[in-house]
C-alpha cells in the first residue's frame, strides 16, 4: 500500500481513535475532554507542514539548526505555559533545557556515538528536545503541587531561621526524581514492554536492528542525560520561595 493509498484508512483509524478518546473522557466527565484531540489535530497539521519542509532540507545543515532552535523555541514556551506563565519561567526553563540538550548533544557527537551530520542531528535533537520538554513540565508542576501542599512544613523552616532553599531541598529532589520517573520506566522496559519509535522507526528506515538498536541505546542515554540537567536546574533555581505558590490549572 502507498502512502496515498493509505491515507483514507488511516484517517478512518485515527478519526475512530479521536472518537473514543472524546468518548472515554466525556462520559467519565473529565476536565477538558476535548483537550487531547485537539491536541491530535494540530499534531496533524504540524506532522503534515514539518514533513513537506524537511523533505526539502533534511540535508542541509543549515536548515536543520534553525529547525531545531524552531522546535526548542516551540518546547520551552510549550512547557512554561504548564508551570505558569512569566519572564522568569520562561528563562530559567530555556535556560536549563538549553544547558541539558546542548551537552547530551556536543557528548553524543564528540564522542562519534553518532555522526555529526544533518541528517543524525535533527533525528536526536527532536527527540532529546521533546524529552527535556516533558520532564520540564513534569518538574515544574510537581515542585508546584508538593510546596504548596507542605506549605505549612516550608513555612515553619522559614520560621526557624532556615532559608528558602534549605526549607524547599527535600521537596525539590523529590521533584526531580519524579520527574524523571517516566523515562526511567521507558529505558528499564525498552525491548520488554515497548519497542522505542526511533528503533522501530530505523528498522522501518532499512537499517539493521543491531544498528537500530545502537542507534536507540544513544538516544536512552542521551534522554536521560538531558532529562536529569533539565530537572536538576530547574529545580535548583525554582524551589527557593518565600511565599506560597499559586495552584497550577
Amino acid at each position: 500500500m502507498t502512502s496515498v493509498d493509505s491515507l483514507g484508512p488511516t484517517a478512518l483509524g485515527v478519526g475512530l481513535l479521536v472518537a473514543l478518546t472524546i468518548a472515554v473522557l466525556w462520559s467519565t466527565h473529565t476536565p477538558r475532554p476535548f483537550a487531547p484531540s485537539w491536541a491530535i489535530l494540530r499534531g496533524a497539521v504540524q506532522l503534515a507542514l514539518i514533513s513537506l519542509v524537511l523533505s526539502q532540507v533534511i540535508g542541509n545543515g543549515f536548515y536543520v539548526s534553525l529547525a531545531l532552535l524552531v522546535m526548542f523555541s516551540v518546547a520551552a514556551v510549550t512547557a512554561t505555559r504548564r508551570i505558569g506563565w512569566s519572564v522568569h519561567h520562561v528563562a530559567v526553563l530555556a535556560g536549563s533545557m538549553a544547558a541539558g540538550v546542548g551537552a547530551t548533544l556536543a557528548i553524543v557527537f564528540w564522542t562519534g556515538a553518532l555522526e555529526p551530520s544533518a541528517r543524525y542531528g535533527l533525528a536526536i535533537g527532536g527527540i532529546v528536545i521533546g524529552n527535556a520538554m516533558s520532564i520540564a513540565t513534569l518538574t515544574g508542576r510537581r515542585l508546584n503541587e508538593s510546596i504548596d501542599e507542605r506549605w505549612d512544613e516550608v513555612e515553619g523552616w522559614l520560621a526557624l531561621g532556615a532559608t528558602r532553599r534549605q526549607s524547599t531541598i527535600t521537596l525539590a529532589r523529590s521533584a526531580v526524581y519524579s520527574a524523571l520517573i517516566p523515562s526511567t520506566d521507558q529505558t528499564r522496559t525498552t525491548g520488554l514492554v515497548t519497542l522505542p519509535g526511533a528503533f522501530v522507526g530505523a528498522i522501518f528506515g532499512g537499517v539493521s536492528p543491531l544498528e537500530a538498536g545502537r542507534f536507540q541505546l544513544v538516544v536512552l542515554a542521551s534522554v536521560m542525560a538531558a532529562g536529569s540537567i533539565t530537572a536538576t536546574l530547574m529545580a535548583r533555581v525554582l524551589a527557593p520561595v518565600s511565599v506560597r505558590p499559586v495552584p497550577l490549572d
